[in-house]
């Protein structure tokens, strides 16, 4: 029989709507904003709170965000990479976030996701996808993601 007490579980939902994990994203992105008003646009402390970032992943997500700053960073340059919700993100000159990796083990899910923002220039008619599932990086998957990513910005 369960209680009150029972600690509820991070994917559960508390009664604010939000669950653990969720509201531990948003204190991050939190602490993100605050450092960023604090900090010049600087590429070297955007790696290191990206390498910060993907330090504290687990399983085969640290391999793949490393792989993905990568491709990222030789096939745009001009992005700068920062956190964003805790997760490794590449911004344009504007701050926008144009991409952006998320563990699977931040929500404890199956896959991560390599996924683009609106101000990626993705456009494709009617209909384009805007995020993938990544379980891990071939060959077919990194040039996959450089032809996005150099689309995303041209």
């Amino acid at each position: 029989m369960s209680t009150k007490t029972d600690t509820k579980k991070s994917s559960q939902k508390s009664s604010s709507g939000f669950t653990a994990d969720e509201k531990a994203a948003m204190k991050a992105r939190a602490q993100e904003l605050k450092a960023e008003a604090r900090m010049s646009k600087s590429r070297e402390e955007g790696e290191k709170a990206v390498f910060a970032a993907i330090a504290q992943m687990k399983g085969s997500d640290p391999a793949i965000a490393k792989r993905i700053h990568e491709i990222v960073t030789v096939n745009a340059p001009e992005l700068m990479p920062k956190t964003w919700y805790g997760m490794p993100a590449y911004a344009d000159a504007d701050g926008k976030v144009i991409c952006f990796f998320q563990a699977a083990s931040k929500f404890n899910v199956r896959y991560a996701t390599f996924g683009f923002q609106p101000d990626a220039k993705l456009d494709d008619g009617n209909m384009w996808a805007a995020s993938f599932a990544l379980i891990k990086l071939t060959s077919a998957e990194e040039k996959k993601i450089a032809e996005l990513v150099k689309k995303s910005v041209s």
